[in-house]
């Protein structure tokens, strides 16, 4: 356990409990390897075994609360915690636990008051000080974490954590040169010590020595063939020496052995989409893990699932003819104009691989669908939906180049990547093709105002090993002025895509209704949303004279004068792509025109409610490596 050989450590203990399974130091020992070997269901039943072995031990009801909090379980963790300090209300160990339960709630400001009056206590104590570093830099307060971690090195010079820590610190405020002495210092002092290492691959990459981080991780490859991060960590360095097929190489062989990691996956798809051509038989091969994926969700029920898992497959290989199953998703769902458009895009790929009754069933599907839409409200107004369809927001997605990454370097350009592509399907939102790297705000701000976005997006990302947080800030394009901000914490299982998917939902829903008058006849007009977009008879929208409406400079919403309302639409038939209505004038004067936009009315505006600042899975894991 000294020498954190957690397996051996274990199987000793093991051993230990077969001779004689009563033996509560043994049994502790043994609940705190799983601790340590992230096992934390099976560290929570050995750790209550322990406690029934040792009832006072405060050191066991400590370890207990922390695997509480490893599980995502605060309310019990809490309620350890809390009867520990009622009877110990000094005890370091639970002051630990409860400000690292502070933390799991996203209150880290209480948590920084715990330790600083733990440092007034313990003014030398190498854990208290780099725990007030790290949860000083966590809050942006670069200066002060430069100081306690300082003093921790100043007071504690050979051991390699603290080295490990400053490093980490290092990185977050950009100190790359001096990260990566410390880095190295840390391994000096212990050579095989892995974190020490993975941070100072990172750090090369951040610093442009691509083939030297490309070469510390084949070094931590060579060690664990297992260590995901060192694989996408050394595609990503092959990436940026303009070496793609290298990289795609690298990749796929890292998505085989990690097929879990996601960030290795998006990271290839990714390159695949840039750097080969469609017909790339990579890209049939890659597309097909989704469409597997998709069927056994829909098998399930799990059609919004499963229609995510198509779409990302048919983005890799668009001619796919797996799109059949993706077109009935459809038309399950209500959806029968967007079928029959896809039905047709089937038929211009050829069908010659389908059995002749399959070829047969969607002609026949074609011509059943064209005759039952022959009166639908986009017909009888002679649009086109497709051709009419319009994405009334135009944002930009970015993340900045100078963001630290624990994990994977570059973690947010490819969560930046993720979100961009989900909100190709959102039918309001146009997503910008801009680069999604840039250097810092004021170029990601005028790459955004310069190509004309109503908003930008900057996205960032802080995970652990199980863990994953992604924050998107809103700006307003035209000013550069916050908007809004948008949290997403997942844990689990596809938790980038949960969280990319949590950041976009979030989006979509704080935007403004807002449409265009296509069409007008006499009292009726005809509006380009319909019952995809949420429109609902019944309901009523302003409208505005075309032009006259624009961004607030702050916040999110339109901003135009009561004289710019031109007069209503009130909606009486509601079809999948386009809606029609009554109009009614605003005044004396009938000035209602096609093309001017639709909103809708404005409503009594409440402040809205402050979102709870995210947990920092980051510095969860870094604390909890601490102990």
């Amino acid at each position: 356990m000294a020498r954190e050989e957690w397996y051996a450590a274990s199987e000793a203990f093991l051993e230990c409990l077969a001779l004689n399974p009563a033996h509560a130091e043994g049994t502790a020992a043994l609940a705190s390897c799983y601790y340590e070997l992230g096992e934390y269901d099976q560290a929570l039943s050995w750790t209550r075994r322990a406690r029934s072995l040792a009832r006072a031990s405060m050191d066991l009801a400590n370890l207990e609360a922390s695997v509480l909090i490893a599980l995502g379980r605060l309310d019990d963790a809490e309620a350890v915690t809390g009867e520990i300090l009622r009877r110990e209300p000094y005890n370091r160990e639970a002051v630990f636990v409860a400000a690292e339960l502070e933390i799991a709630r996203g209150r880290t400001g209480n948590a920084l008051a715990r330790f600083r009056e733990m440092s007034r206590r313990y003014p030398d104590d190498r854990r208290v000080l780099v725990s007030l570093a790290l949860v000083s830099g966590s809050l942006g307060d670069a200066e002060g974490a430069r100081a306690y971690i300082e003093r921790a090195m100043l007071l504690h010079p050979g051991d390699y954590r603290v080295y490990y820590y400053a490093a980490y610190l290092d990185s977050l405020a950009g100190r790359l040169s001096q990260g990566i002495r410390n880095a190295g210092e840390a391994l000096a002092i212990r050579p095989g010590f892995a974190p020490a290492h993975s941070l100072l691959a990172s750090l090369r990459y951040r610093s442009g020595e691509w083939e030297e981080a490309a070469r510390l991780a084949d070094e931590a490859i060579s060690r664990d063939r297992g260590d995901s991060p060192s694989w996408y960590l050394k595609g990503m360095a092959y990436v940026r020496m303009g070496r793609p097929a290298e990289a795609i190489a690298v990749l796929s062989a890292a998505a085989a052995i990690s097929p879990g990691d996601e960030f290795i996956r998006s990271a290839l798809e990714e390159l695949l989409i840039s750097q080969t051509a469609v017909e790339d038989p990579a890209r049939s091969r890659w597309a097909a893990w989704h469409f597997s994926r998709a069927r056994d969700f829909h098998s399930r029920n799990m059609d919004g699932e499963a229609l995510f898992e198509y779409r990302r497959g048919l983005r890799l290989n668009p001619y796919a003819l797996d799109r059949r199953e993706y077109v009935e998703i459809l038309r399950r769902q209500g959806y029968p104009s967007r079928y029959l458009e896809e039905l047709k895009f089937l038929q211009t790929l050829g069908l010659e691989k389908l059995p002749p009754n399959e070829v047969r069933a969607i002609n026949d599907s074609v011509e059943a669908w064209e005759s039952m839409l022959g009166n639908t409200l986009y017909r009888r107004w002679s649009v086109e939906p497709m051709e009419v369809a319009q994405r009334h927001w135009k944002i930009a997605v970015f993340s900045l180049e100078n963001q630290a990454a624990f994990y994977h370097p570059d973690a947010a350009l490819t969560a930046s990547a993720y979100i961009k592509d989900l909100l190709v399907h959102d039918r309001n939102i146009e997503a910008m093709d801009l680069p999604l790297g840039q250097p810092g705000f004021s170029q990601a701000y005028r790459a955004a105002r310069e190509a004309g976005a109503d908003y930008f997006l900057i996205v960032s990302l802080t995970e652990n090993e199980r863990d994953l947080s992604v924050t998107g800030e809103l700006f307003v394009g035209r000013t550069g002025s916050r908007a809004s901000n948008f949290h997403s914490y997942r844990t689990g299982p596809d938790r980038l895509r949960n969280a990319a998917r949590g950041i976009t939902g979030q989006l979509s829903a704080a935007l403004p209704f807002r449409g265009v008058l296509l069409r007008r006849r006499a009292g009726q007009g005809l509006l380009d949303k319909g019952k995809a977009d949420g429109v609902a008879a019944g309901t009523v929208y302003e409208l505005v004279k075309n032009g006259k409406a624009g961004i607030r400079n702050e916040g999110i919403g339109l901003a135009y004068a009561p004289e710019d309302v031109v007069g209503t639409l009130a909606i009486d038939r509601v079809d999948e792509e386009v809606s029609s209505g009554v109009l009614a004038r605003s005044g004396f004067f009938d000035r209602i025109e096609a093309g001017d936009e639709v909103f809708a009315q404005k409503e009594a505006e409440a402040e809205p409610a402050a979102l709870p600042a995210p947990a920092n899975p980051e510095l969860r894991g870094l604390l909890r490596a601490l102990r």
